[in-house]
């Protein structure tokens, strides 16, 4: 086990790369089980969550082919159908969220697949019913073995159909396109999700020889065809990472520049980090934040005090939220920060609050940050990372905070986040990696 830990109150500078888009990969390292040629992936991003996935399509076959540290060739060429039914495949499956993601393109593939029961984040209930109405939709069957905890499916003659999503889950949406893309007939979507990252996937998809129409919009239409072919594709650079970046140069009063972010995919993310008074420009496709020694959070027009609630693309991320708290306490003025989507992802709070933070906690939904200007910094504790955003979220508040901050449970951050440590280490922070002592915490 490691822990970070970090001395805090150092104002950094210089620039800083976005790695690939974690949540991107898990769908687009998925497709690649939907045909048997050549497919080219760059800009990936080499975090745990990731790396578990490219492991678990090792072993149900696929070629791996890393040609450099961000690009690989991969063929699905001989997929082994029994490795489903493994205990290896249950131990890696049942710990990756994201091994979800493979149900779609197998069933379109070979008509059947099987999943153990996905773990990831402790950030409240996140069901996968989306994903099993969807495929059930386009005639798939499928059966939970309470004994094994397995989800077994079989879909031998999947068939185009209109599908009306129970909700607009990103994943579930990527997994049901996957599904279609190879069915009889034709499939439309609506209350799709339309995320870049689904939008990236139904592009590629479409180089392979799929024919997806509406990318961007909630309403899908799948013609079905009966094989895809290989392609080349780029990961995006991950919006969460460029978020966080943007409220540590705010937090930490530092002068930053972050490359490449390919500002027109941010959607509205900018801007509200600009409502929390947080100073920018676009030089080209970068991000040049500015140092600021304060910022003030908006009103409403009427005065009242502003929101911050996650929806939906292209509303904001509920990823960023946690970020958002953060930068929140250290601004001048207040802001409710309203997290609909996920019932526990707002319980780190008390961390910032041991910190010295001024939040009062409404509901498991609901936090007020009452922001003073940095009349009283933040001060360095020992905490641990109950997952990934929240962890990233600490990490920034360590690195704003007066003396030494240890955050234990570092694994949860590095799940999601590619050699956080060197990358802020070479912005001038003073972070390091030492054994975390499980019994301090």
């Amino acid at each position: 086990m490691n822990a970070f830990e970090i001395h805090g109150g150092n104002p950094l500078t210089g620039e800083i790369i976005p790695q690939g888009a974690k949540n991107e990969a898990l769908q687009i390292l998925s497709a690649v089980l939907l045909t048997e040629e050549a497919v080219t992936v760059s800009n990936v991003p080499d975090i745990k969550d990731v790396n578990k996935l490219i492991e678990l399509l090792g072993e149900l076959g696929v070629e791996v082919d890393r040609r450099s540290g961000d690009t690989y060739v991969f063929r699905a060429k001989d997929i082994n159908l029994e490795y489903f039914k493994s205990e290896a495949f249950k131990s890696k499956g049942s710990g990756l969220r994201g091994s979800i993601m493979i149900v779609g393109p197998l069933l379109a593939r070979f008509g059947k697949a099987a999943i153990p029961k996905p773990g990831g984040d402790k950030i409240g209930r996140r069901r996968l019913d989306t994903h099993f109405l969807g495929f059930e939709k386009l005639g798939a069957r499928f059966h939970y073995d309470a004994a094994t905890h397995f989800f077994n499916v079989d879909a031998t003659n999947l068939t185009g159909t209109y599908i009306l999503m129970d909700e607009a889950s990103v994943t579930g949406t990527a997994n049901v396109v996957m599904a279609a893309v190879l069915a009889k007939g034709t499939t439309t979507i609506y209350n799709a999700a339309c995320e870049p990252y689904l939008q990236q996937l139904c592009k590629m998809l479409n180089r392979m020889g799929a024919k997806i129409t509406g990318i961007g919009s909630n309403l899908l239409t799948i013609e079905g065809v009966d094989h895809l072919g290989g392609t080349e594709h780029r990961m995006l650079p991950d919006m969460i990472e460029i978020g966080s970046f943007i409220g540590l140069a705010a937090m930490t009063e530092s002068e930053i520049t972050i490359k490449d972010v390919h500002f027109q995919e941010l959607g509205i993310i900018p801007s509200v980090f600009s409502k929390l008074g947080i100073q920018f420009e676009l030089r080209g496709d970068d991000i040049y934040i500015p140092h600021q020694t304060s910022y003030e959070i908006d009103t409403f027009i009427d005065g009242s005090i502003l929101t911050v609630a996650d929806a939906p693309w292209p509303g904001f991320t509920p990823d960023l939220l946690s970020i958002v708290l953060v930068v929140a306490t250290q601004a001048k003025g207040n802001v409710l920060i309203h997290q609909k989507m996920f019932e526990s992802r707002l319980f780190f709070v008390d961390k910032l609050i041991d910190m010295g933070a001024q939040i009062i906690l409404c509901d498991p939904h609901r936090a007020t940050v009452i922001g003073l200007n940095k009349a009283f910094k933040l001060r360095g504790i020992e905490m641990t990372s109950p997952d990934i955003r929240a962890g990233v979220s600490l990490l920034i508040a360590a690195l704003s905070a007066q003396g030494k901050s240890v955050i234990h449970n570092i694994e949860q951050i590095e799940r999601g986040y590619q050699d956080i440590e060197k990358r802020l280490q070479a912005v001038g922070a003073n972070i390091r990696r030492i054994d975390s002592n499980p019994s301090l915490h």
